[in-house]
């Protein structure tokens, strides 16, 4: 959907005018684009630990112009701040603050990236509150930037290296125009498996992936995204969608599988049309929901009902029989697509909430199920993404929900498939369990 006013307001005379008034200033992003450079402008990698150096000649390595220390007033396409080694608060303002001054050198759209460890597997209270700190600040940091740049950061587990495969694909999402809608958030690598792709243009050749609720909008632009990005790809969704899926099964090469994936055989429906058409089954991203709105003073049995039917219970049938499959077995990834209103709430979205919540319940307690055979499992969280359901919001309330968050805009469609993307590749392979909110750092709830 088209925002007039980010249009307007993001170059010339409209910018100046935003400025003068007070009013919000959000900016074109930077988003991926095939054959477009990683990061625009020179990479500063800040940092004293070992971790520090090994991932400076990693960036190198990509063909970065990276910077160990910053010259005056060079503008930077990157900030990357190394943590990996603080064990105390008193340490964090000396290496923090070496770089505050280099945020005024930011390019737009630039990044913030911090590398550190996760608080829970700090052996001392100091180390753990340090570790803590690093979240604050990272969380607050973010709600500073101006002009399209964001600030994100990756935790690694105690035993893992600032080069593990997975903190080096963490890294290079944030980096990218790919994370353009994902602003103070935090991936955590809880383990060192996975691998660089060979083609990082085509990082998913040779998957098959199958995606529900895929005749428009979020669906088919996460379709459309892991086509791009090598996969070949089944969408699903309802009888009476059939045309639209058509059309979406077209535009990425694929086929088409009318579904009600309430259905109890919905599970082996799937793998059956997977590996019969393609061979195989690698990917399976829960796309498909629904809501039902009311108070909940006003909800009745069917409105709850159906949104639990299909936006989790589902998911929930489908998963236990991937799991028992032999043909999910080849370090398989599930994404599920939860939403900020299962994390912080929404007025008039009990049921809703209560369905999303739920994705992000079974995603957690799923991950240990998939690590015996090196799958994965994890959740994206959109907050407000602009679509033919947001489209239709009355005007004032669209206006505001788009102005909440960090970037002072809505994200795309392709900003949560560019998520789920990158979650189905093998750099994402030490990644499990996890939840990844793409809402532009929303200003309300979590």
């Amino acid at each position: 959907m088209t925002d007039t006013y980010t249009r307007i307001v993001s170059q010339g005379l409209g910018k100046d005018v935003a400025r003068r008034l007070g009013l919000p200033q959000p900016v074109e992003l930077r988003r991926h684009a095939p054959g477009a450079p990683l990061v625009i402008g020179p990479v500063l990698v800040n940092g004293d630990s070992l971790g520090a150096d090994d991932l400076a000649t990693a960036l190198l390595g990509w063909g970065l112009d990276v910077r160990r220390n910053a010259l005056p007033k060079e503008k930077l396409g990157a900030v990357i701040l190394v943590l990996d080694a603080v064990q105390h608060p008193d340490d964090l303002g000396k290496q923090i603050l070496t770089v505050a001054a280099s945020l005024r050198d930011l390019s737009p759209n630039g990044r913030i990236i911090t590398v550190s460890r996760t608080p829970h597997s700090a052996s001392t209270p100091a180390s753990a509150a340090a570790r803590q700190g690093v979240d604050g600040m990272l969380r607050s940091l973010a709600k500073e930037l101006r002009s399209g740049a964001t600030a994100n950061g990756v935790l690694l587990a105690e035993d893992i290296a600032t080069t593990a495969p997975s903190a080096l694909g963490a890294v290079r999402f944030f980096l990218s125009g790919r994370s353009a809608y994902v602003d103070g958030q935090f991936l955590t690598v809880t383990s060192a498996s996975g691998s660089m792709p060979a083609d990082v243009d085509k990082p998913l050749q040779g998957k098959v992936a199958v995606v529900t609720g895929a005749a428009r909008g979020i669906g088919a632009a996460i379709a459309r995204t892991l086509y791009r990005d090598g996969a070949k790809v089944v969408v699903v969704d309802i009888p009476a969608a059939g045309d639209h899926l058509a059309a979406v099964a077209n535009q990425v090469h694929g086929t088409a599988l009318q579904l009600d994936i309430t259905r109890d055989d919905a599970g082996a429906r799937i793998i059956e049309h997977a590996v019969e058409r393609h061979g195989r089954l690698d990917i399976v991203v829960h796309n498909a929901g629904i809501t039902r709105d009311r108070l909940l003073a006003n909800m009745d049995e069917g409105r709850w009902q159906s949104v639990i039917a299909v936006n989790i219970a589902a998911q929930l049938r489908i998963n236990e029989v991937l799991l028992a499959s032999e043909h999910f077995k080849d370090a398989p990834r599930i994404i599920s697509v939860a939403s900020t209103s299962g994390i912080a709430g929404n007025r008039g979205q009990t049921n809703y909430g209560a369905s999303k919540g739920g994705v992000i319940g079974m995603v957690r307690a799923t991950a240990p199920l998939m690590e015996s055979f090196g799958g994965t499992i994890n959740a994206v969280a959109p907050g407000f993404i602009e679509t033919e359901m947001t489209a239709k919001m009355p005007f004032a309330i669209r206006e505001a929900a788009r102005r909440l968050n960090s970037l002072k805009q809505g994200g795309l469609p392709v900003d949560v498939a560019e998520a789920i993307a990158f979650l189905a590749t093998e750099p994402a392979g030490g990644i499990n369990g996890g939840v990844l909110r793409v809402c532009g750092q929303q200003l309300v709830g979590a």
